[in-house]
């Protein structure tokens, strides 16, 4: 007699409710709301492909353009369009160049939209030093921007503008808008004054007394401070020659002398100018007048 093989508790489960869903279709209802849109967005991309292949095939010189100009109204028939553009880390670029380097607004197809060009008209604007863009099906575009920070405001030729710490110009008007700023002054003074200025950060008895860093011939600088004092320091020596002015200050109160200059570029001596004495005032020359008698 043929003994009956053992039936699993699931398939007597399966007898018992025929009527009861698989895992795989459960799985599918939970995602009903989800394939829709990522359904519409397969349709539109082999549409895509397969127009542009049939384009090609026929006229692979010509009529491609066609093709991407057209994307855009195949976008908008799956109902791929920009519903949000989405801009982080702004603080001082100015929004209208912003929104005019990205291109695109609201009710704009997504497909036609490219991320790689907008980030290259972004990263031209003064302010951006970087600019990162991606679409987000289905409607939005995120654009992050790494700004460039304010250094210093640089003054030549009469004109003043601020820049960054590798001489950037990235402001020409609204100059007091950006807090206090060093001042640096001459030709060259632009792309070195940074280094300059990171070594007077260590002697703050010499930078709370300095007005402005000029360059000296696109190769040396002086210093000239509030009190009008100029100190004139050695070419390519001005860390030591710092270290001494520094020493000098708190020892002696040199800077805070009636001095004319400090000259540091001698490297065996210092030399003070003072400040030329003050002329008498001039005394009213008085006309002898003599009386006559006839």
């Amino acid at each position: 007699m043929a003994r009956n093989a053992p039936v699993s508790a699931r398939a007597r489960a399966a007898r018992r409710d025929p009527d009861r869903p698989s895992r795989l279709r459960l799985w599918l209802k939970r995602r009903r709301g989800l394939m829709r849109p990522a359904a519409l967005g397969l349709m539109a991309t082999a549409l895509v492909l397969g127009v542009g292949y049939a384009v090609y095939a026929s006229d692979p010189a010509g009529r491609m353009r066609a093709v991407v100009e057209n994307v855009g109204d195949l976008g908008l028939a799956a109902g791929l369009e920009v519903t949000e553009v989405v801009v982080q880390g702004r603080r001082n670029t100015p929004q209208d160049l912003i929104s005019a380097a990205i291109g695109a607004q609201r009710g704009d197809p997504m497909l036609a939209f490219s991320p790689e060009e907008a980030k290259a008209r972004l990263e031209t604007i003064a302010w951006v030093e970087a600019a990162h863009v991606e679409r987000r099906l289905p409607g939005t575009i995120l654009v992050r921007l790494t700004e460039r920070t304010p250094f210093a405001i640089w003054q030549h030729n009469s004109r003043f503008a601020v820049i960054d710490r590798e001489g950037r110009v990235v402001a020409t008007e609204t100059l007091d808008a950006f807090g206090p700023l060093p001042l640096v002054v001459g030709a060259g003074a632009d792309k070195h004054a940074a280094a300059l200025y990171d070594l007077l950060l260590a002697h703050r008895n010499v930078l709370e007394r300095t007005q402005a860093l000029v360059r000296v011939g696109e190769r040396r600088w002086n210093l000239r401070l509030h009190n009008g004092i100029d100190v004139l320091l050695p070419e390519g020596q001005e860390a030591p020659a710092l270290n001494r002015l520094s020493e000098l200050q708190a020892r002696n109160s040199l800077l805070d002398r009636p001095l004319a200059a400090v000259d540091m570029r001698l490297p065996d001596r210092l030399v003070l100018r003072q400040n030329p004495a003050p002329e008498p005032p001039a005394q009213p020359h008085r006309r002898n007048t003599a009386s006559t008698r006839g």
